[in-house]
């Protein structure tokens, strides 16, 4: 399934860090960055986690919430926040479907391999739960001001 800006983010509840559980819902009525990555203490992944927690102070002060999503179990995400002094929340989607609901689920090529895995994408949700920008096959240097610049201006 391949969602468009202008389009309804597809509703979860999925576990995650902090023993909670998350949903769509507990961001209605204020803008949602919730971006997808393939593994918890990664390089990439990492960068893109610590880039996020940088700048929470300027997320919050425009009224943004951050979720960070991947295969990973929530237990792995609290591991993760606590070896890299994170300050954003992450979600477990171990059984992949937070990821086919939003279409991150795709097929990789690496190294002649061809394998099924997250790609690496950013959805900024509004307060109505409607999809207002789609950021795919990030790469991370400067994606988290890009998601702040764009954040700010709806």
């Amino acid at each position: 399934m391949t969602l468009n800006v202008g389009d309804k983010a597809p509703n979860f509840e999925q576990p995650g860090s902090g023993d909670r559980t998350y949903s769509l819902a507990d961001y209605r009525g204020r803008p949602l960055v919730l971006y997808f990555y393939p593994k918890d203490d990664t390089p990439g992944c990492t960068t893109e986690a610590k880039d996020f927690t940088a700048m929470k102070a300027d997320f919050d002060a425009a009224g943004v919430a951050i979720l960070g999503a991947s295969k990973d179990t929530a237990a792995k995400h609290d591991k993760f926040i606590a070896k890299h002094d994170l300050d954003i929340d992450l979600v477990s989607d171990a059984d992949e479907s937070l990821c086919e609901a939003y279409g991150v689920w795709v097929e990789k090529k690496m190294y002649g391999r061809t394998y099924m895995g997250i790609e690496r994408a950013t959805f900024l949700i509004d307060g109505d739960g409607v999809i207002r920008e789609i950021w795919r096959k990030v790469k991370v240097k400067g994606h988290a001001e890009a998601v702040l610049d764009t954040a700010k201006a709806l």
